[in-house]
């Protein structure tokens, strides 16, 4: 085979991982959804609250990826820990936007909902990872 055949070849293979995982699908929906639901915020709470929700948001399922792609358990699990931190970050963010009317009753139960998958999902990960 030619060096370019192979190399494209890894390229394809490179990423795959983590996109299996069905933790990190459900944290793209979740960041899908912040993403759609922010736009309610107010103006104001552009460079404010928005942002830092869809930050954290896209933060949770990037960490999956990249823990996924780490070679040893106690690597991955450092990446799957900041991820589940990013998750309680928005997490907190969704309360405060409960508590100051920011979203719909609708929107924050499928956020809490979605939150919680993740959430479940991630620490059963972190814990299958401690344990090889």
């Amino acid at each position: 085979m030619r060096r370019e055949t192979i190399n494209r070849e890894v390229k394809q293979e490179m990423g795959k991982g983590h996109k299996k995982l069905r933790v990190w699908q459900e944290a793209m929906e979740l960041a899908k959804t912040v993403y759609r639901v922010t736009v309610e915020l107010p103006s104001e709470e552009k460079y404010g609250l928005t942002s830092q929700m869809r930050r954290a948001a896209v933060s949770v399922p990037s960490n999956i990826a990249e823990g996924a792609a780490r070679q040893g358990s106690k690597e991955s699990t450092q990446f799957f820990t900041i991820a589940r931190g990013s998750l309680s970050e928005l997490d907190t963010q969704v309360e405060l936007c409960r508590a100051l009317g920011f979203l719909t009753p609708d929107n924050i139960s499928l956020l809490t909902s979605q939150i919680e998958t993740v959430d479940a999902l991630l620490s059963g990960l972190i814990r299958y990872k401690k344990k090889i």
